[in-house]
C-alpha cells in the first residue's frame, strides 16, 4: 500500500526528494532554455545546429531579401532560428508577429488608438478658458495632442520602418492564418513600404509625425503618411504544413524544410543545452524518442525536459517519465 502525499508544504512524508509541491518550499534552478530574459542572458545562449546545406538555404535567402518559409514538424527548431540569425548577426532583439485565425496584415502594421486621442481633445476642450477659446482651438483644428503619441508600429511596421539597420521579424505559424493572408501580406514585402491613412488624410503640414515601434518607447519618423522600407528586414515564417500556400507566395519565397533529428543530431542537441554530462544519462531516452517520434508527434524540447528531470534526481521510472512529458502532441488529452 502506497503511502499518503503529503499535505500541502508538509515535510513529514517526503517519499521524493525533487518533489516542490506538496515537498519542499525552495524551488529549483529551471532549464538553461527556460531563463528570462533570454536576450540579456548571453551566456546561456547554446549554438544552434543546422546541417551545411540548410546553412546555404538561409544565406541564400538573406542575400536574395526574400522572406525565408521554414517548415517541420513541431519541436524542429523552425521559430528557434529566429532568434539565432538575430544573435548570430547582431541585429538586436527579434520582432515576432504570432499567427492565429483571426490575425490580419493591419494589426501587424500599426494600430491607431483613436479612442484616446478623442480623449484627449475632449479633455483639452474642458481645460480651455473662455478667453481666447474659440482661437485655440482653431490652431488644433479639433485634432488634440501629437498623433504621433496614439500611433504604434506592429511588428511588421517597425520591420519595415527600422532607419539603423536592418531587424529580424518571425511571422509564427503561419498556416494558421486567414486564407488570404498570405497574399496581402506578399503585397507588403515586395513593395516595401505602406501607408497609414490616419496620417495621410491629415493637411500636407501635419502628414509628418514621430511614431511610436513594437517593443520600445523609441520612435521612427513617418513622412507624408508613408512608411517606407530602408534597410529589408530578415523575415522568417514558420509553417506546421496544416495547408497548402498560393504558388505567387511561393514563388516569392526561399523555402527551408527542417527535417526531424537523427540520433547523432539529437545527442548534439543535449549536448548543447545540458552539457556533455548530460549525456550518458540520455542514452535511452533519445532511443525511446526516436522510437516514438516514428509513428507520434512530438518536440525535441520534451526530449531535453525528459533529460533535465532526470539529472535533477526525479524518483520517477522510465515509464513515468516519459508518461510525464513526452506524450504525443496530435492527440487530445485522453480522458
Amino acid at each position: 500500500m502506497s503511502s499518503p502525499a503529503p499535505a500541502f508544504g508538509g515535510s513529514a512524508v517526503e517519499p521524493e526528494n525533487w518533489w516542490v509541491f506538496r515537498g519542499p518550499a525552495k524551488l529549483p534552478e529551471p532549464p538553461p532554455w527556460r531563463r528570462f530574459p533570454t536576450s540579456r542572458h548571453r551566456d546561456s545562449v547554446r549554438r544552434y545546429l543546422m546541417s551545411a546545406d540548410e546553412v546555404s538555404v538561409v544565406n541564400a535567402a538573406i542575400h536574395l531579401r526574400r522572406p525565408l518559409l521554414v517548415t517541420g514538424r513541431p519541436g524542429t527548431g523552425k521559430s528557434s532560428l529566429a532568434r539565432a540569425l538575430a544573435e548570430d548577426l547582431g541585429l538586436g532583439d527579434v520582432l515576432r508577429w504570432s499567427i492565429n485565425s483571426r490575425s490580419t496584415l493591419a494589426d501587424a502594421l500599426y494600430r491607431y488608438d483613436a479612442v484616446g486621442r478623442l480623449r484627449e481633445v475632449s479633455l483639452r476642450r474642458e481645460r480651455e478658458p473662455q478667453r481666447g477659446q474659440a482661437r485655440r482651438l482653431r490652431r488644433h483644428s479639433g485634432q488634440g495632442a501629437d498623433i504621433g503619441d496614439y500611433l504604434r508600429l506592429g511588428p511588421l511596421g517597425t520591420a519595415l520602418g527600422a532607419t539603423a539597420g536592418p531587424r529580424v521579424l518571425l511571422i509564427d505559424e503561419l498556416d494558421k492564418s486567414d486564407i488570404d493572408l498570405p497574399n496581402d501580406l506578399l503585397v507588403v514585402l515586395e513593395e516595401g513600404e505602406f501607408e497609414i491613412p490616419e496620417l495621410a488624410r491629415l493637411p500636407e503640414h501635419q502628414q509628418s509625425a514621430d511614431v511610436l515601434v513594437t517593443g520600445s518607447r523609441e520612435r521612427v519618423r513617418v513622412r507624408r503618411g508613408l512608411v517606407t522600407c530602408a534597410h529589408f528586414p530578415i523575415v522568417v515564417m514558420t509553417s506546421n504544413g496544416e495547408r497548402e500556400f498560393p504558388p505567387a507566395f511561393l514563388r516569392r519565397c526561399v523555402r527551408l524544410n527542417l527535417r526531424d533529428p537523427d540520433e547523432m543530431k539529437l545527442r548534439d542537441i543535449v549536448r548543447q543545452n545540458l552539457g556533455e554530462e548530460a549525456l550518458a544519462e540520455a542514452g535511452d531516452l533519445i532511443e525511446d524518442f526516436q522510437r516514438r517520434a516514428a509513428t507520434q508527434s512530438l518536440a525535441t524540447d520534451q526530449l531535453l525536459a525528459a533529460v533535465h528531470l532526470r539529472l535533477t534526481g526525479a524518483d520517477l521510472t522510465r515509464e513515468e517519465l516519459l508518461g510525464a512529458v513526452m506524450h504525443r502532441l496530435d492527440e487530445a488529452f485522453p480522458g
